[in-house]
């Protein structure tokens, strides 16, 4: 774990699964799985497990970073009913790889998911945080997290006898055409 007064990193482990579905135009689908805490002993593409209709792969290790100025997104994701991690999955560029997905972004900020929900092309899946994470998340909010103070904006108060922007002022304009009007 990497850690400094602003951030701190924690790298995990990504298990994808390819399953076999029953659909018309494809037999099977691939998405994220689970994160392991820490770095296991193996290599992007390895099986760990398999059976009939399912295969898990592991896909690598990564980085889940978190920011004190993120602390709100964090405070979200811990405050729903199963506090989740957010994997974030793209086709593969090479065709050489081991996998057809690659991992895009690991991350604990609902925020930073939704802006590749709204893109629309990669797969983004919410997967259940173990214990470890969540206390890992729970601590650095602790640490960091204070409420922003919510100051409502006043309005300026329109003063309408001054001439802006070389233009007759409204109220001046408005008098002369009543005048024009009642006589």
């Amino acid at each position: 774990m990497r850690t400094s007064v602003k951030t701190t990193a924690l790298k995990v482990g990504v298990v994808l699964a390819r399953e076999d579905i029953d659909h018309a135009w494809q037999d099977h689908r691939w998405r994220p799985l689970s994160v392991l805490v820490g770095i296991p002993n193996l290599d992007p593409g390895d099986v760990l497990k398999s059976g009939e209709g399912f295969t898990h792969y592991y896909a690598g290790t990564f980085e889940i970073g978190m920011h004190r100025k993120e602390t709100s997104a964090y405070v979200v994701n811990l405050e729903n009913d199963v506090p989740v991690v957010y994997v974030v999955a793209t086709d593969a560029e090479d065709e050489d790889s081991e996998l057809p997905y690659y991992i895009r972004l690991v991350t604990v900020s609902p925020f930073e998911a939704q802006d590749y929900l709204d893109s629309g092309e990669d797969i983004v899946e919410a997967i259940p945080m173990i214990e470890p994470l969540v206390a890992w998340v729970e601590k650095f909010v602790d640490e960091h997290h204070q409420e922003e103070v919510f100051i409502k904006r006043q309005r300026d108060r329109v003063r309408l006898e001054i001439e802006k922007f070389g233009q007759e002022p409204i109220a001046i304009t408005r008098q002369r055409q009543r005048r024009k009007f009642d006589a």
